[in-house]
């Protein structure tokens, strides 16, 4: 499940005031599913038995195969996690010293549909392959694409102050640009981003 997992893109999603992200991977023999705050990282992982479980406990009206468990699971949190979410479910989370909880209410086969996510702390090598790794290689891409970024913007105002120099003009005046100020912009980009709120992905 979690080299699966692997491949999911995290999302941004609200429950209440609170903002997380999150991904998830749901199969027929269980799901996996990360979310996180940026300050903690939380997961659960459940096989059909823990599913089975679980069902008989929140749902003792609802006789339905694990497999219908599952994929009624899939069917609401895919959405949620696309930035659509099913204006039929609702979603609560709990925070706890020990883990979070994510409380889902909807239904299934015309009747009440209850689940509890019960996420206990990431272990670290999970976090660093989920989150740090993944960050820092794209940290490292966005970097490398600013400094080419950056060099070409150079070039291009070398390039239109030759053509001043030599006698040429704008013949739309609106055209006219002032000249790509590289520690202006660092600056400004490290403020940015050292200000920076937990970013939304719908």
């Amino acid at each position: 499940l979690e080299s699966s997992l692997l491949t999911q893109p995290w999302a941004s999603v609200c429950f209440g005031e609170s903002t997380f992200v999150a991904k998830a991977y749901f199969r027929d023999t269980g799901y996996i599913l990360l979310i996180s705050d940026l300050s903690s990282v939380w997961y659960e992982s459940a096989d059909v038995e823990v599913v089975g479980q679980r069902s008989k406990e929140l749902n003792k009206r609802l006789t339905v195969h694990v497999s219908s468990f599952l994929h009624r699971l899939r069917n609401l949190m895919c959405p949620l996690l696309a930035g659509r979410p099913d204006t039929a479910t609702s979603f609560s989370c709990h925070r706890a010293a020990n883990g979070l909880s994510l409380h889902v209410k909807s239904e299934l086969s015309g009747l009440p549909f209850y689940w509890d996510f019960h996420c206990c702390p990431a272990p670290v090598e999970m976090v660093s392959r989920h989150l740090v790794r993944p960050l820092i290689r794209m940290s490292l891409a966005l970097r490398y694409q600013v400094q080419e970024l950056t060099s070409l913007l150079l070039q291009k105002d070398a390039e239109i102050k030759d053509y001043r120099e030599s006698g040429a003009a704008l013949s739309r005046d609106r055209l006219r640009t002032e000249p790509f100020q590289e520690e202006t912009f660092q600056e400004n980009f490290m403020a940015e981003v050292s200000g920076a709120s937990l970013p939304s992905f719908s």
